[in-house]
């Protein structure tokens, strides 16, 4: 080894590297706690945790046990552990999701090959980015792999067999912050926090309760399943149900008034058999009661007997047989049975009040005598029995009530019958009285439509009688011109005479009625219509300038002094009306055209 024998302390720690047991000069051990398996055998390497091909992870260490490390040999170098009595490498704070270490304290000569061998035992091994300056970054595939790599944090290193320095060193392995490790940790959460709201909102919609199922649209089909529904009473609820939302949806309309008349019909037959029902769970609750008294009495009637054996045996001819503990016993024996006695007797007295409340009050005793026979039920066993034959008394008196008052209901259901019946009728009734009057007014609007269609008929035929005789005339006058042009001169002087005489007695009514009327053009009869139309709209009449603003939007050359004289002429159809005193004094034009009509 090239050191000298008189160096224990140098000898013990080149055979420890070795892996043989250090020996002392006299063949003692030099370390007694020294482990032989932990080191070297020859041609044997020990098992390590480490060794490529395991890839398994070093078994957690105690924290009160030193971690003991192992020669590591690769094919292109060998690793020597740290003195285990040195404390740990130092590492910063772990950042999340860490993937990538930082190794210092490499070889000069170390490549990526060497690299690669070394650190591919801790996992795979996905990048390794090296500096010129003896360190690297290593980037793992998972994040356990990296706890791997800080176990060989402190070994020397050394390249084959040689001793240079730049074939030696010591690795430092400590955590390394990538931007990528975050990146993928950070996603990693993010998916981790999208399950656990993924899970919340199941865990949340499993105790939530569940939603009521769709309503179906309205159809005539889904309208009959409706209706058939209803007439059962196990899916009268569901039925209801959609009917109230088709009915809020505003599906009634004249089409299908009647459909939803049917099933609202449905809906309140439907009562009958829930009062029927209601009378049979009270007709139950009332026979449970009448079990319960009767269980009650029986039982009251037992303790009464219990009572009277515990006073008997009170007495002093049975009494001064028993023990002072006998005693004792049966006197707290009888004061138990006679509270609960009282307990149950009032109970019972209880419901035979509320009983008595119902009956007539006729019926009702006096209440001292309930007094006396609660006094008397307390003092002996007689009074007990004359309690228990009272009470069998007024059970007899119950079931006679209960008579009266079953034939009561009945009287008074079948009362209500022929009430709703009655109202029934006079509603229908009613509704007929209500079609009769409608018939009759529609068979008057009629008659009046018929009339008037007579009206128009015979004003028809007047009107083509005159556009007969219209027709009539022009023929004539047509014949005459052909006459007038084949005659000669002298005939046609003969004939214009004639001819002037008849244009003459033609247009003489025509000139008499000009002559008469105060409308003397067609242009002024227009503006008398216009006029009257507009006025008739404006009943409280209008001025004489608003009246010409409106005519004029028609034509603009009407003016204001020939509208005022046409209505001054028409006395009977229009008339002109002052109002207001002074500054304020306003002219109005109102249409009286109605009234002049029945004037003449």
């Amino acid at each position: 080894m090239g050191l000298p024998m008189s160096d224990p302390t140098a000898w013990a720690t080149a055979m420890n590297n070795l892996g043989m047991a250090p020996m002392g000069m006299t063949g003692q051990p030099l370390l007694p706690d020294f482990d032989p398996a932990l080191g070297m055998m020859t041609g044997i390497p020990p098992i390590n945790p480490m060794m490529p091909g395991l890839g398994i992870v070093p078994p957690p260490i105690p924290p009160d046990m030193p971690a003991v490390k192992e020669i590591i040999h690769c094919k292109s170098c060998t690793l020597f552990p740290p003195n285990p009595h040195l404390p740990p490498p130092a590492t910063r704070e772990r950042p999340p999701g860490c993937k990538t270490v930082f190794v210092g304290g490499l070889p000069e000569n170390a490549t990526e090959e060497i690299i690669m061998e070394v650190f591919e035992q801790c996992g795979e091994v996905i990048a390794i980015r090296k500096s010129k300056k003896n360190f690297c970054h290593i980037r793992f595939a998972e994040e356990f792999m990296v706890d791997k790599a800080l176990y060989l944090s402190g070994y020397r290193i050394r390249l084959g067999s040689s001793t240079d320095k730049k074939d030696t060193g010591r690795l430092h392995v400590d955590f390394a912050q990538a931007r990528d490790d975050l990146y993928e940790w950070e996603c990693k959460q993010r998916m981790l926090a999208r399950e656990e709201r993924h899970r919340r909102r199941l865990e949340e919609e499993r105790f939530h309760p569940p939603s009521p199922p769709p309503v179906v649209h309205y159809s005539d089909h889904e309208c009959s399943i409706v209706a058939e529904k209803l007439k059962d009473e196990t899916k009268f609820s569901e039925a209801v149900q959609t009917l109230l939302t088709w009915i809020e949806r505003g599906e009634v309309n004249r089409r299908t008034a009647n459909n939803f008349y049917s099933m609202i019909q449905s809906a309140n037959s439907h009562i009958r058999r829930l009062v029927n029902e209601k009378a049979a769970h009270e007709k139950e609750m009332e026979e449970a009661k009448e079990k319960f008294k009767l269980a009650l009495s029986g039982i009251l009637v037992q303790f009464e007997q219990i009572v009277a054996v515990y006073h008997s045996a009170s007495k002093q001819k049975a009494w001064d047989h028993f023990t002072k503990a006998q005693r004792k016993n049966i006197s707290v024996w009888c004061k138990q049975a006679e509270e609960i006695r009282n307990i149950h007797n009032d109970e019972l007295m209880g419901i035979r009040r509320e009983e008595e409340m119902e009956m007539s009050d006729e019926e009702i005793e006096d209440p001292s005598e309930m007094k006396e026979t609660d006094e008397s039920a307390l003092v002996s066993q007689v009074e007990a029995l004359k309690e228990e034959n009272d009470s069998l008394r007024w059970q007899l008196d119950a079931y006679r009530n209960e008579v009266e008052l079953l034939k009561q209901e009945h009287g008074k259901a079948s009362r209500d019958e022929d009430t709703t019946k009655e109202q029934q009728l006079k509603l229908l009734q009613q509704a007929l009285q209500g079609m009769q009057q409608h018939l009759l007014k529609v068979q008057d609007e009629y008659k009046k439509k018929e009339a008037e269609l007579e009206k128009v008929k015979e004003d028809k035929l007047k009107i083509e009688t005159l556009l007969e005789t219209l027709k009539e005339q022009q023929s004539v006058a047509n014949e005459e011109d052909k006459e007038r042009d084949v005659t000669d001169g002298q005939g046609n002087e003969s004939s214009m005479p004639r001819v002037c005489a008849c244009s003459q007695e033609k247009e003489c009514p025509v000139e008499k009625t000009l002559s008469n009327s105060p409308v003397k053009s067609e242009r002024e009869a227009l503006l008398v219509g216009i006029i009257s139309t507009f006025l008739h709209v404006h009943p409280f009449g209008a001025s004489i300038e608003y009246i010409c603003s409106y005519l004029q939007r028609l034509d603009s050359k009407i003016c204001t002094t020939e509208v005022e004289v046409l209505m001054t002429r028409l006395q009977t159809t229009f008339k002109q009306e002052l109002s207001g005193v002074g500054a304020s004094l306003e002219k109005k034009w109102k249409f009286c055209g109605f009234d002049g009509l029945k004037m003449t």
